[in-house]
């Protein structure tokens, strides 16, 4: 959930969000669901329905203020362009882990158990093109490590 608009710009770490795009929705806004992404993985394909967020306002607010999601869903995050990207977990009630995923589809780094309502910033660490919101602890369960791979067009049509 990018959460960083103006902290992120302050301090130089190129989130993509702009400042107009401070404002959240109320909580209990409605969302859609519905996009398949599969990570593949040395143990397997691993399938989630994603909601993805395409433009400044839902970037903003992503995962903010929800108390709940299920164990097959995650929110994907689509910046547009490659670039260094830094989340947070400010009004984020769900611990999350944030995979960082490059333009060619591969997970570059993967921030597990990201601590909920906490300011910190969590760097991508390199230029990616988007990160993959799950609940907490679904990488480790699932054996999702960098460098595997994340199938949704978003990274077959670049």
């Amino acid at each position: 959930m990018p959460r960083l608009p103006l902290l992120a710009l302050a301090l130089g770490l190129g989130c993509a969000l702009p400042s107009a795009a401070v404002n959240a929705a109320p909580p209990g806004a409605e969302t859609t669901l519905g996009e398949a992404l599969a990570i593949v993985t040395r143990s397997g394909t691993h399938v989630f329905n994603v909601e993805v967020m395409r433009d400044d306002a839902s970037r903003a607010r992503g995962l903010m203020f929800r108390r709940s999601m299920a164990p097959d869903q995650g929110m994907l995050f689509d910046f547009e362009r490659v670039q260094p990207v830094a989340m947070w977990m400010k009004n984020t009630y769900l611990p999350l882990d944030m995979l960082f995923i490059r333009q060619d589809g591969t997970i570059a780094r993967i921030a597990a158990d990201a601590e909920p309502l906490s300011t910190q910033v969590i760097p991508s660490n390199e230029p990616v093109l988007s990160v993959l919101e799950l609940n907490a602890g679904t990488a480790a369960r699932l054996g999702i490590r960098p460098g595997d791979r994340i199938d949704h067009p978003l990274f077959r049509t670049r």
